[in-house]
Order: C-alpha cells, then structure tokens, then sequence
C-alpha cells in the first residue's frame, strides 16, 4: 500500500462489517489480516470474536484475534492480532447455511460501523458482502447495501461504483427489475449519477479532469432511432445538461464497443443505463481486483466486488484480493479527503 493510503484518516482505522456470518467475509477477513505490511493502515471489524477464532482454527490460519473495548484501542492491536469490536451472534453459524435469525446483528454491524464513520472516529467503512435474502426474511426494508447506508446516513444521494485496475462503471439503475429500470430511466437519473461520479473522481480518486463515457440503452445506441427512441429523449439531454455544468460527458456510446481494449483508455468512468450493462463487463476484466464504492456519501464506502459465495464458505478456498482491494482502496479515498480538508 502506498505511504498516502497508509496515512488514510490520520491513521484512524477502516471498521469492516461481518456481512453474512455464513459467507466467506470471516475468511476473507482473516486473510486479509495475515496479508498486512508495514504500511498497511489498520482496519478492525466489528463481528462475532469466537466465531472468528474458531474459523481461523478450522482453517489454520494463524491470526490471533483480540476484543477491543473502543475503535481507538485498534489501530495498535493491529500489528500483532485481528482488532474485534465483538458483536456476538444469537444462533449458531453453519456455513453455506443462512440463517434469518442472525440478521439483526448483520445490520447492527452496519449501523455501527457507519456511526464510527460520522462520527470520524473511523476513516473508512469496508463492508464484507451480505445475503439480501436473509436480510429480507428479517424484515430488511432496503433493497441491498448501497440504499441502507444513504438512509443511514440522512439526505445522501447514493451512487454505485465498480472500480477495478482498468475500468471504472455506474449504474444509473441499480437493484430494480430490467423492466422498472427502463421505465424509471429519466435524464435528471442520468444527470445526478454522472455529475456525483464527475465530483468523486475528482476528491477521492485524484482525477482533476474526469472524461466519462454514457452508455446508450438499446443496442447499437438505437441505431439513430431504429432500435429505441431512449438515446435521442433521455440520453442525449442529459448530455447536453452535463456539458453546461461543465463536465467532460461523451455519448450516448454503443454499449457493445464501449468496453472494448481500444475505447477503455479514452475514458476515466461509465455511466451505465442499468446494473448488469456495468457489471458485466467489470466482473468480466477485474472480478478478482473489483471494488464496490458508494459515492455520495458524507464517508468513504467500499465493499469487495462479490457475494457471499456460501458454495465455499468455509472451505479455505475464498479469495481475499478483492477485500483487500477495497481496503485498500477505501484507505487511498480517505487520505485524499483528508489531504483535501488540510489543503
């Protein structure tokens, strides 16, 4: 990690939730620690401490788990043991089995981390996946992270951002059917999405010039009108609207060539019209690198660019490069707000 994200916060911790107790988050955690160098900032996560103890027995992995009473005791137990603000769990964890009834501590986590991060006692908040199912079953009233942290955290406008080492994507639409995502598409959506994500490159991502790339919605963009009327009604005036803030909007784009290796370069982000239209493409070069990065908020989120995996949960066999990507990630994004505050 560079010597500017290692400053993230002024060395105040990431917090990273549990996310599903069932799921790889424990071992991707415990990994994540174990990878650690001297520049590492240190980060704690707010979990179940037996549960990760005896995860990494089962495992063999060698990572001393130690309780910490406050967030400020974390950032010098890192160095020697996983830091655990411990959040005990009501049922038993069998993994690759949800189970609804631990939900409540799932979310509680979450309101706690994004407590520390209001409250700047966190620099960051790094949440492990989660099963929105079981969430539901509990009576979660938000379609999936992103949308619970905005209310979390008052008036926020969300943003999704998939980030990866070579492509960076938004959706406009999110965690809606294809169906509600063409009908609730309008040019203001497109408007606010880009010029949050124009703003985002610029602070947290040290990018003085953002160039963005607008994906049309049908193929080819429409065709000039033969294949849908979207790009010409809603696209393209949003557009226009964007270039009169001054920001630096290209499209619509045919959404078939704009990933290709020729046209990535010319671009630093993509507005996508829908979820899978940007996420295909990212799972597709960067899955084992990709970030999830919530723009918008008065913090820094962001969450490895994958789920819970519960068909290898507790195997040993989950991949923490993508956790440690976002640690990482959300580390550099909370050094440049700090940097940009002292400016």
């Amino acid at each position: 990690m560079t010597t500017e994200a290692a400053a993230a916060g002024e060395r105040k911790p990431l917090v990273v939730t549990m996310g599903e107790p069932a799921g790889v988050g424990g071992e991707i955690t415990l990994k994540a620690w174990l990878r650690r160098t001297t520049g590492t900032c240190p980060f704690v996560v707010i979990d179940d401490a037996e549960r990760l103890r005896r995860l990494a027995t089962a495992l063999e992995l060698q990572v001393p788990v130690r309780e910490v009473n406050a967030i400020e005791e974390s950032s010098d137990a890192f160095a020697t043991a996983l830091p655990v603000l411990n959040r005990p769990l009501p049922a038993p964890v069998s993994y690759g089995h949800v189970n609804p009834a631990n939900a409540p501590a799932v979310i509680a986590a979450i309101e706690m981390a994004v407590r520390f991060a209001l409250d700047g006692k966190a620099a960051a908040v790094v949440t492990n996946p989660i099963n929105k199912k079981a969430l539901y079953d509990a009576g979660f009233l938000f379609p999936g992270h992103t949308e619970f942290l905005a209310a979390l955290s008052g008036d926020a406008t969300p943003v999704m951002m998939l980030a990866g080492p070579t492509l960076r994507v938004v959706p406009v639409t999110i965690h809606v059917s294809l169906q509600n995502a063409i009908t609730t598409l309008t040019p203001a959506r497109i408007i606010q999405a880009a010029a949050i994500t124009s703003e985002a490159l610029r602070r947290d991502f040290g990018i003085d010039r953002p160039r963005l790339a607008v994906a049309g919605l049908n193929p080819h963009a429409g065709e000039d009108g033969e294949l849908g009327s979207e790009e010409a009604e809603l696209v393209a005036p949003a557009i226009d609207a964007l270039h009169a803030l001054g920001i630096d909007a290209v499209g619509p784009l045919p959404p078939d060539t704009l990933f290709s290796p020729r046209s990535r370069p010319t671009f630093d982000a993509a507005i996508c019209m829908y979820h899978d239209q940007a996420l295909i493409p990212l799972k597709a070069l960067d899955f084992d690198q990709g970030v999830n990065v919530t723009l918008g908020l008065p913090f820094v989120r962001t969450s490895p660019d994958h789920g819970t995996a519960l068909d290898i949960a507790g195997t040993g066999q989950a991949d923490e490069s993508s956790l440690i990507a976002a640690l990482d990630m959300a580390a550099a994004m909370a050094a440049r707000r700090v940097g940009s505050a002292h400016a």
